[in-house]
């Protein structure tokens, strides 16, 4: 059996890469952004932050917040046909 080179991270240049005028330090603002249960957010990853990051199969996907869980928020995505629940750190998520 073969073994698997690379991790969650792998062949996400593009996908992560920052516009050239949003690099540097993050906002605060969306680091620390509250939503409520019920509100629709968009999955975009914010590269610079690790914790709370969800696999990049759901990057761009369209989800709505379920409940507060610890720092994170629980986002239920449809994937194909079934519906699925993603763990998310707040800077991830953009509001629609």
């Amino acid at each position: 059996m073969t073994k698997r080179i690379g991790g969650s991270r792998r062949k996400t240049r593009q996908k992560f890469a920052k516009d050239i005028r949003k690099k540097g330090k993050i906002s605060i603002k969306n680091y620390f952004q509250t939503f409520k249960g019920g509100d629709k957010v968009y999955l975009v990853i914010e590269p610079a932050v690790a914790s709370g990051m969800y696999h990049t199969r759901y990057y761009g996907k369209t989800g709505i917040v379920k409940e507060k869980r610890g720092r994170c928020y629980e986002v239920a995505i449809k994937d194909k046909n079934k519906q699925k629940l993603v763990i998310v750190h707040p800077v991830h998520l953009k509001r629609v």
